[in-house]
């Protein structure tokens, strides 16, 4: 029998288990982690730049250095597993700003990207590898999955707790949270660590500027839903534990 207080924090935490994976799985699945602003367009050698660029970035070749510049002058933005940019719609790149239409055009990083390496200099093979960068890279794509395996490990293990009607498991359930939280936490410290080590080593054109997207914030939000999951799980657990011993001690004596 479990004690209505407890019923209670796990039916909470249930909800804001269900609230973090949630957010956190929009947070993946979207482009906004960070976005540029990039000046108009000015002269006919402005367009032609812009334009090759556009054409490259069709074409979907990765090259750090070839889509980073492409963000940087249209209005890119850039995710976990995405990369896009603003340009005119119809290529109609002569019209007056005010006559434009933006259509946003994206290019999916692929597995083997992923695990791309990183160089000192981007763009440049000969610079040597930039361990620091590759690995921090890595980890914001792998650790979000793994956020998502501990959750669907608790959520099978919740089940089999609930039609073995026990709630001995709720502990470990705790800590699957309070490490799925984490994971969630270092994935943007990655993510922010790795766009100021970019901007360190690449020359951002005169007029743009960089801001951080309601995705990177989506997924800031998700870890401390998890967190207080676990922190509701733990208590239920460790309260319900001693109560329980209270009373066994009570009918023994």
């Amino acid at each position: 029998m479990v004690d209505n207080r407890y019923a209670t924090a796990l039916v909470i935490s249930c909800v804001l288990s269900a609230l973090a994976t949630v957010y956190l799985a929009v947070a993946v699945g979207t482009q906004h982690w960070f976005q540029y602003s990039s000046p108009g367009v000015r002269g006919e050698a402005n367009v032609s730049d812009l334009r090759s660029m556009h054409e490259e970035f069709k074409d979907g070749e990765f090259d750090e250095k070839m889509y980073s510049d492409t963000l940087f002058r249209l209005n890119g933005s850039l995710g976990l597993w995405w990369r896009c940019v603003l340009v005119p719609e119809g290529a109609h790149w002569h019209k007056e700003p005010q006559d434009i239409k933006l259509v946003m055009e994206c290019r999916s990083f692929t597995l083997a990207q992923q695990f791309t390496p990183k160089y000192k200099e981007p763009g440049n093979h000969n610079s040597g590898e930039d361990m620091l960068r590759t690995y921090l890279w890595r980890c914001q794509f792998l650790l979000p999955l793994v956020s998502h395996g501990l959750v669907v490990m608790a959520a099978l293990i919740g089940c089999c707790a609930c039609l073995c009607r026990s709630i001995s498991p709720t502990l470990g359930l705790g800590v699957l949270h309070l490490l799925a939280g984490l994971c969630t936490l270092a994935t943007v410290c990655c993510f922010l660590a790795g766009m100021d080590l970019l901007h360190r080593v690449s020359v951002l054109p005169d007029g743009v500027d960089g801001s951080l997207g309601w995705s990177l914030y989506l997924a800031l939000v998700s870890s401390p839903l998890h967190m207080m999951a676990a922190a509701l799980l733990i208590w239920a657990a460790r309260s319900h534990g001693q109560n329980y011993y209270r009373m066994t001690a009570y009918r023994v004596a």
